[in-house]
């Protein structure tokens, strides 16, 4: 998967009545108002499925999420309205999963870690483009992010010392992968934006949408999209030590879900419960107002007879 995006490449990793999830080439942007743009993925859609295209939409199909331009891996698009809008509850409400990997420069020392910069819009001159972390100058707005990162490989990348990992965004900014990555000392390889222009030589930048799951009800989804970070696909990747297997640390974040679902679901039905109960007592202390009403109203009469 070394070659240019083109209108044809599109890679189906999920299809049902209401979900598409393709695999989302690098340097392709999802959708673009720009004439002079035909190659999008939303283009690809459109070539594939025309009979999918929603003409009531202006892209003709629902992004549920976004994944920048120069980011590879699992995309959903919802085909119809209600689809769009379960899945769109999903995120809002953070039940969603998703899990990317990445090269990083560098040797990254910790094993496993949570990086916690608040990330917020650079207003600096020429870099208007970008997001930074608080404290930075120019740094406007900044929001709390959290982002998981774990060690999977030590290796090198055309020579230079680079770090395989799985990351976790634990929030949802514009460009928090990579600006956390950029912010501990250890960009992603390719990453010509957060490396200030200097990184130019990989033919690609090395983040990848590998893992998501959307719990929608009825019909929860759940992908994954082939890791593109192997020698056999770019030889000059050259694994030298494994920390962790990919595979076991995607099935701790499933088995994650699970329990996180059934805790939920637990808040849910203590929620359902002592809202019942809160009715139960409403409707008793109604009751017992009307029975003291009748015994005032009686012991009233019997007064007036006296």
């Amino acid at each position: 998967m070394m070659e240019p995006a083109n209108i044809d490449n599109l890679c189906i990793l999920y299809q049902s009545s209401n979900f598409i999830v393709v695999n989302k080439h690098w340097d392709i942007r999802i959708d673009s108002k720009m004439w002079y743009e035909k190659q999008t993925v939303q283009s690809q859609l459109k070539q594939r499925f025309p009979e999918l295209a929603d003409p009531d939409t202006y892209y003709g199909f629902r992004f549920c999420h976004q994944l920048d331009f120069s980011t590879s891996g699992a995309l959903c698009v919802a085909l119809n309205k209600s689809a769009a809008g379960k899945a769109y509850r999903c995120f809002k409400e953070r039940l969603v999963t998703k899990a990317y990997l990445a090269l990083v420069r560098g040797h990254v020392q910790s094993s496993r870690m949570t990086v916690d910069y608040a990330i917020g819009k650079n207003t600096t001159e020429g870099m208007t483009h970008m997001m930074c972390i608080e404290g930075t100058h120019g740094c406007e707005n900044p929001k709390p992010c959290q982002t998981e990162l774990i060690v999977l490989e030590y290796g090198t990348y055309d020579g230079d010392p680079v770090t395989k990992i799985l990351l976790k965004p634990l929030t949802g900014r514009t460009h928090q992968l990579r600006v956390h990555c950029s912010s501990i000392g250890h960009p992603i390889v390719g990453d010509f934006t957060y490396s200030l222009k200097k990184d130019c030589a990989p033919y690609r930048m090395m983040l990848h949408a590998y893992f998501l799951r959307i719990p929608v009800e009825a019909e929860p989804t759940e992908v994954t999209a082939c890791d593109p970070f192997l020698t056999s696909i770019d030889p000059k990747w050259v694994p030298e030590q494994r920390e962790q297997q990919l595979e076991r640390l995607i099935q701790e974040l499933k088995d994650q879900d699970v329990a996180d679902q059934d805790l939920a679901e637990e808040h849910r039905r203590q929620k359902e419960l002592l809202t019942k109960q809160d009715q139960g007592r409403a409707e008793k202390s109604v009751m017992e107002s009307e029975e003291q009403r009748v015994q005032c109203e009686q012991w009233l009469a019997e007064w007036t007879l006296d």
